[in-house]
């Protein structure tokens, strides 16, 4: 079973946003081995992306992706022998690029900005989502 890894910059202040990103966490479970890895802010990253697994920086410059795309990306990574996908959300301020240098990819969701907070939702319905249409699953539309 594959491992995905979300790290992000700051916890998450407001109970709905825990609530929603817990819910996504609990039907991830069925797919993946899902975690969450908080930094505080100001803590580096570097030393917390695992040097074998296929790496992710959310960045607004990245390369955009459909919801098919981004399911084709995570089942591809694990048929090259990728058993962890780690994406990385940075602070307010984005990611250092010492941090982005350290990714396979530059994944933009939009060419808009959001808070980091509301990109942790983002970003787990979108894994949520790679999961169920790489399952076949009706939940894809």
């Amino acid at each position: 079973m594959l491992s995905v890894t979300v790290i992000c910059v700051g916890n998450l202040k407001e109970a709905y946003l825990r609530d929603a990103v817990k819910e996504y966490e609990k039907r991830l479970a069925a797919y993946c081995r899902f975690k969450t890895l908080e930094l505080k802010d100001g803590a580096p990253i570097l030393p917390h992306l695992p040097e074998r697994a296929y790496r992710i920086a959310l960045c607004v410059e990245g390369k955009q992706l459909s919801s098919e795309e981004l399911a084709a990306l995570v089942d591809s990574k694990a048929t090259e022998g990728f058993s962890e996908l780690v994406f990385v959300i940075g602070a307010f301020d984005g990611l250092p690029e010492d941090v982005k240098k350290a990714c396979h990819l530059r994944l933009s969701f939009s060419k808009m900005t959001f808070p980091h907070q509301l990109m942790r939702v983002i970003l787990n319905e979108q894994i949520y989502r790679a999961f169920t249409i790489i399952a076949g699953s009706k939940y894809h539309k």
